[in-house]
């Protein structure tokens, strides 16, 4: 929990404009934003950050921005970004972030229903998304400001923005804009990634965000200031809350990571305090971590897996609430010290003290496989449409496989189907109309319909089964979660992602793909070469998974058949969502014949 910073006034009268100026204030000297400048990283103070940003708000107000308007963006984490982001926020406008995997009719859909009349581009890889829109009269976008002069054309230019900031900025004019900004006002519209259908724009307060913010700070355990890898696109919630709003709340450390290829290498670097990652991301690194002790000795494979046990054991004390016996205690510091420490080390987490995810179930065997070196990851849940957050998983309070307890001034219930319900002063007003009002989505009594599908136990848990409208439900009425089949397909190494299909039928099926690290690890060290999908020996080993994941699940959830893909599924093909949850409509589609013939004879 954040403790050496002052509130201004009333959490529930905060805003983020207020925040900044107090960080200005009070910590102007430390570091708020760096950033890769070829080899080295370049870095803002606070005080420098809120210049920067004032500058550019004289620069947006100058372009013809306006108090209430959206403001489009198409970037990906670098400073023009962030300090945009901030800027437009000072002069009452409302930034919205575009996801840079986009189709052109998403961004046209989005240029639409936000009625926006300016859009912040990289460069010349988005033109051509928005450059029909200019001369669309169905369309209201006037203006495109590019950030890579090089390829700006006749549009104007980030870099000619700020100049013209920079002439204009008038430090009274500044300071009146932004103190008109209102709790209640809209802060941003996220735009859903859209796994099924056109994204829907969710609109959100100063007031949702903040006070989100500082009921997970109230749980979360982190060192003053904590530095934050920022690696996650901006268009998605978690990004937002932990990328910009969390660090100007706690005045904490941003360090823009714009290529998501290269997050490890920069935890290696950076060594965080804390991290966060979607489960893709987290299965992603045990998949490295797997293949690299794969490589390794025997003898020194098995005094790790030794360490893990230990670890392992202790955790489940803590997770109980109970002390571990102090032989325990003594077994499980050696084994830190000796074999997980520097471990953790090689991969930039020996001096982790939060590591989160949310966004989707994170498989069990992956949550075990991290519990092995000593790191809980913190599962937790939450919406677009709840600002981030509903519950949490703490240090000192947690059940692996829930996704925690209601953060602060929350509340959740399950409906008599199962439905995950929502209400508090963080669940959003409604979502943007293309006539600028909202569409309330939540009832008379304030409760929000999340579309998730659990359940509240006793201690106060929450536990996720599945989206609602992913729910199989097959031929003999027999509903199944997806998401419990994948996951126990997945606990098997070799395979790194899955779809199961079944609804309206009488039997379930599955799509499987190699894990594209492990698979040639283990190939390797069995001597199998060539096409690796139509080996033999790949073959049986995959068949042998499913089996030992049927063996665990019950006679309606196993599945019956299987086939095994040659290519990844990735957002850039379509198959994932820009925050990796699976698509399973384009899947499906993508594979109706693979499908059908899994259910012919």
């Amino acid at each position: 929990m954040t403790t050496i910073l002052r509130l201004p006034g009333d959490p529930a009268d905060a805003t983020l404009p207020a925040l900044l100026l107090r960080d200005a204030e009070d910590h102007g000297d430390l570091p708020a934003l760096s950033w890769r400048t070829g080899e080295e990283w370049s870095t803002l103070t606070w005080r420098e950050a809120r210049r920067e940003v004032a500058v550019l708000a004289a620069g947006y107000t100058a372009l013809g921005v306006e108090r209430g308007e959206h403001v489009l963006m198409m970037l990906g984490n670098r400073p023009e970004h962030w300090l945009s982001d901030l800027a437009l926020v000072h002069i009452g406008a409302v930034p919205v972030t575009v996801y840079g995997t986009a189709a052109p009719e998403q961004v046209a859909h989005i240029v639409r229903h936000s009625r926006a009349r300016v859009a912040i581009v990289e460069g010349a890889g988005e033109l051509p998304r928005w450059e029909p829109l200019l001369a669309d009269d169905t369309a209201p976008l006037r203006r495109l400001v590019v950030v890579e002069a090089a390829e700006a054309g006749e549009h104007r230019t980030y870099g000619s923005l700020h100049a013209t900031g920079s002439r204009r900025y008038d430090p009274e004019a500044f300071e009146k804009a932004w103190r008109e900004c209102r709790p209640g006002d809209p802060l941003t519209v996220v735009y859903t990634s859209g796994t099924t259908g056109d994204p829907k724009g969710v609109r959100l307060s100063h007031r949702n965000i903040l006070l989100n913010g500082i009921a997970l700070d109230t749980i979360v355990e982190v060192p003053d200031h904590v530095g934050h890898i920022c690696y996650l696109p901006f268009a998605h919630i978690a990004e937002r809350l932990l990328g910009i709003y969390l660090p100007v709340l706690r005045a904490g450390h941003v360090h823009l990571c714009a290529d998501p290829a290269q997050v490890a290498a920069t935890a290696r670097e950076l060594r965080p305090s804390q991290f966060f990652g979607v489960p893709r991301v987290w299965e992603k690194l045990a998949a490295s971590v797997r293949a690299a002790l794969a490589a390794l000795p025997e003898e020194r494979r098995r005094v790790i897996e030794e360490a893990g046990d230990t670890a392992r054991a202790h955790l489940a004390c803590r997770e109980r609430g109970e002390e571990p016996p102090a032989p325990l205690r003594a077994a499980y510091a050696e084994a830190k010290e000796r074999v997980l420490d520097p471990l953790l080390a090689l991969a930039g987490f020996d001096r982790l003290v939060w590591t989160a995810s949310a966004s989707a179930p994170m498989p069990p065997e992956v949550s075990r496989f991290w519990a092995g070196f000593g790191l809980v990851i913190m599962d937790a849940w939450g919406l677009t449409e709840t600002s981030g957050v509903v519950t949490a998983n703490a240090p000192g309070a947690f059940r692996l496989g829930s996704v925690g307890r209601p953060i602060e001034g929350v509340e959740v219930r399950a409906a008599e189907d199962g439905e995950l319900l929502v209400r508090g002063a963080t669940v959003f007003d409604g979502y943007l109309r293309a006539d600028g009002g909202v569409d309330d989505a939540r009832d008379e009594d304030g409760w929000f319909a999340t579309g998730d599908i659990g359940r509240v136990d006793t201690d106060g848990y929450v536990w996720i089964t599945d989206r609602k409208k992913e729910m199989i439900v097959t031929s003999t009425g027999k509903n199944v979660s997806p998401a419990l089949v994948e996951n126990a397909l997945k606990e098997h190494p070799l395979i790194g992602q899955a779809l199961v299909h079944g609804d309206g039928r009488s039997y379930l099926v599955a799509l499987l793909v190699l894990d594209a690290e492990v698979a040639p690890a283990w190939a390797a060290a069995r001597g199998v070469e060539g096409d690796l999908v139509s080996h033999p020996a790949v073959r049986e080993e995959v068949a042998r998974a499913v089996e030992a994941a049927n063996a665990r699940l019950n006679r309606t959830e196993q599945v019956k058949r299987h086939r095994l893909l040659a290519d990844e599924w990735g957002p850039a093909t379509g198959e994932l969502t820009p925050s990796l949850k699976l698509r399973r409509r384009v899947v499906r589609a993508k594979y109706e014949q693979v499908i059908e013939g899994l259910y012919t004879p």
